[in-house]
C-alpha cells in the first residue's frame, strides 16, 4: 500500500503543494488554527467503546452505503465524498440532492471490495454495518491494522451499525439525532448537525404532544412488511431497529416488539398470531411515483390473495399504509417526517 501523504494527492485536494515539503511553517500554523476554531481535536467511538481522534475535518470520505452518504449531504459535507457502497437507488434521495449524488463514484454496488476501498485515497470511512452480521462478507471488511496503514480513519452510524448490540429496545430517534450530532463534530459541520437535530426534535415533539392523551392499550398494533425482503418468510422488524423508534413514536404498537435484534425471519403464522391492526406496505423506492404505487398495489395483492393472510381483518379491510421501507427502517434527518406521516395515518385527528 503506498502512503496517502503524496504531494500531487494532497494538491488535487486542495493542499498546496509548499505542504508537503519540510518548510511551510506558517501553514501548518494557519490549519492549527483553524482546526481549533472548528472545535478540533475530537474523538468518537465505535460501537465496542474504542475511540477515534481527528486533528481536522477529513477532505475524501467514502460511505458504504446511501444511508451515510445522505447524511454527509444533509450536513453539507457532500462534496467531499470520493465514493460509496450500496448507491441510493433512483429516487430515492431528496429531491434537492438527487443529482449531486449521482455524480458520487460507486465504489460497490453492494459492500465495497476491501482493495477498493482501501486503495480509495479517502481519509474517512463512514461504515453503516460492518459490524451486523447479516450484512454478510463482513469477513473482507479490512482490519483496524489496514485501515491505519491505508490513512483511513473508521467511524460507524451507531443507529445502525450498532443496533443489534443495543442494551435496550429503541422507542425515539435519539441514535439517529447523535449520529448527526457526532458526524458534524467529525467534519466541522456541528452548527448544521444542531439545526438539523432541532428540526427533527420539533416534528416528532409535536408528535408526541399531539397524542399524550392517546392510551398506549389504544395505540394500534402494526406490522412492517418489507414486501422486498421476500415473500416466502416475512422479516420482522425488531425492537433495536430505528423502524421500531419510528413506529412507537408515531403512536403505534409494532407487534414484534418483542423481538430483540435489528431483523429476525418469521413465519406467516406468526404474524397471523398478531392479527396487526395496521399493515405498511413497505416497498424499496422503484424511482417514480408511477412504479413505486405499482409496487405498493403488488405488496397488497399478495397480501390479499396469499392464503396465511387474506384472512387478517387489516387486509380484508385495507387498513394499508403506503410508506416506502427505506424511509422507515433507514435512520435519518427524514426518519423524524416518516414518524409525522405515520401518524397523521393513524390519528388523523389528532395530528394534522
Amino acid at each position: 500500500m503506498r502512503p496517502r501523504a503524496w504531494c500531487g494527492v494532497l494538491a488535487a485536494v486542495a493542499l498546496s503543494a509548499t505542504a508537503c515539503g519540510g518548510g511551510g511553517a506558517a501553514e501548518k500554523a494557519d490549519d492549527a488554527a483553524a482546526a481549533g476554531a472548528a472545535g478540533f481535536p475530537v474523538s468518537v467511538t465505535d460501537c465496542t467503546g474504542a475511540k477515534t481522534t481527528f486533528d481536522s475535518a477529513p477532505r475524501r470520505i467514502v460511505t458504504s452505503n446511501a444511508a451515510a452518504l445522505e447524511l454527509l449531504t444533509w450536513l453539507g459535507a457532500g462534496d467531499r465524498i470520493v465514493g460509496t457502497g450500496f448507491p441510493p437507488g433512483k429516487g430515492s434521495m431528496p429531491q434537492q440532492y438527487a443529482d449531486s449524488a449521482a455524480k458520487v463514484p460507486v465504489l460497490g454496488k453492494t459492500v465495497i471490495p476491501k482493495e477498493k476501498l482501501l486503495g480509495s485515497g479517502a481519509d474517512l470511512y463512514v461504515d453503516s454495518f460492518s459490524s451486523m452480521k447479516n450484512m454478510g462478507k463482513t469477513g473482507d471488511a479490512p482490519t483496524p491494522k489496514e485501515f491505519e496503514a491505508a490513512g483511513i480513519k473508521h467511524v460507524f452510524l451507531k443507529s445502525t451499525a450498532c443496533a443489534s448490540m443495543a442494551k435496550a429496545a429503541r422507542t425515539d430517534l435519539s441514535g439517529v439525532e447523535a449520529d448527526i450530532e457526532e458526524l458534524g463534530k467529525v467534519t466541522g459541520t456541528s452548527k448544521r448537525a444542531a439545526e438539523l437535530v432541532e428540526g427533527m426534535r420539533k416534528k416528532t415533539g409535536d408528535v408526541q404532544a399531539a397524542l399524550k392523551d392517546v392510551p398506549q392499550d389504544k395505540r394500534p398494533t402494526y406490522f412492517l412488511f418489507d414486501y422486498d425482503a421476500g415473500t416466502k418468510q416475512p422479516m420482522a422488524v425488531c425492537n433495536r431497529q430505528v423502524a421500531n423508534a419510528v413506529i412507537t413514536m408515531a403512536g403505534a404498537r409494532n407487534v414484534f416488539a418483542d423481538c430483540d435484534g435489528d431483523f429476525k425471519p418469521v413465519g406467516w403464522e406468526d404474524v397471523v398470531a398478531k392479527n396487526p391492526d395496521r399493515i405498511q406496505l413497505a416497498v424499496r423506492n422503484r424511482g417514480s411515483e408511477e412504479a413505486n404505487r405499482k409496487a405498493f398495489d403488488e405488496a397488497a395483492d399478495f397480501l390479499r390473495s396469499f392464503p396465511a393472510t387474506k384472512d387478517l381483518t387489516a387486509v380484508k379491510e385495507g387498513r394499508f399504509l403506503r410508506i416506502g421501507s427505506e424511509r422507515t427502517t433507514i435512520g435519518g434527518v427524514r426518519s423524524a417526517d416518516t414518524v409525522r406521516e405515520i401518524a397523521h395515518e393513524l390519528h388523523p385527528d389528532q395530528v394534522k
